[in-house]
């Protein structure tokens, strides 16, 4: 593990967004049970961060879900991970915060932000949508960040071997796929930034 700091700058510390600021795996969850009828999912049962691998649902179920929750992130009503919201508004008030998302997108994560975040907050926030999951650490360089919190292991793996200071947000699919620092929670991230 590289040498991290006991205090982040919120400045050098980048987010992704799906999984760790807005709540993926409860957003397919309800919608695979309210339009599709597969109401026993727990998210433990989400082994797998490509989720027709560990789940007995047709791929085109899959991606239809994942396509209305891009499309229309607000409307499908994403929640946020517990304390996302709260945090990002404390460390705004300190920096810039990027998150850099695999999204091809960004307009529905703009969207969210804005329906969740208190309106000061939304200045300081910068949204990068890049497209590929395998591509993030030349983004994450451009912006000058040297830390980032991802829920994909193997994006955490792939920046630790570019100079980038991972930190993975726990979740069933990325368990015991790496050794590298976690996170579990948005008060762990607090404290890697903030004073009390």
């Amino acid at each position: 593990m590289k040498n991290i700091p006991n205090k982040i700058s919120p400045r050098q510390l980048g987010f992704d967004f799906d999984g760790v600021i807005g709540d993926i795996g409860e957003i397919f969850i309800r919608l695979a049970c309210e339009e599709y009828g597969f109401c026993d999912l727990r998210l433990e049962d989400i082994t797998s961060f490509e989720v027709e691998k560990c789940l007995n649902m047709e791929p085109a179920i899959v991606e239809d879900i994942f396509t209305r929750v891009l499309d229309d992130t607000v409307g499908v009503g994403m929640k946020p991970m517990s304390g996302s919201v709260e945090v990002l508004s404390e460390l705004t008030e300190l920096s810039t915060v990027t998150v850099i998302t695999a999204r091809p997108h960004a307009d529905s994560v703009h969207d969210w932000l804005e329906a969740m975040l208190p309106q000061a907050s939304l200045s300081a926030i910068k949204v990068v949508a890049m497209g590929d999951h395998d591509d993030k650490s030349r983004h994450i360089l451009e912006h000058g960040l040297r830390y980032f919190i991802d829920d994909r292991a193997e994006t955490c793996l792939q920046l630790n071997k570019t100079g980038i200071q991972p930190f993975v947000f726990h979740q069933p699919w990325n368990r015991d796929r790496h050794q590298l620092p976690m996170v579990h929670s948005w008060e762990d991230i607090r404290g890697l930034c903030l004073s009390d």
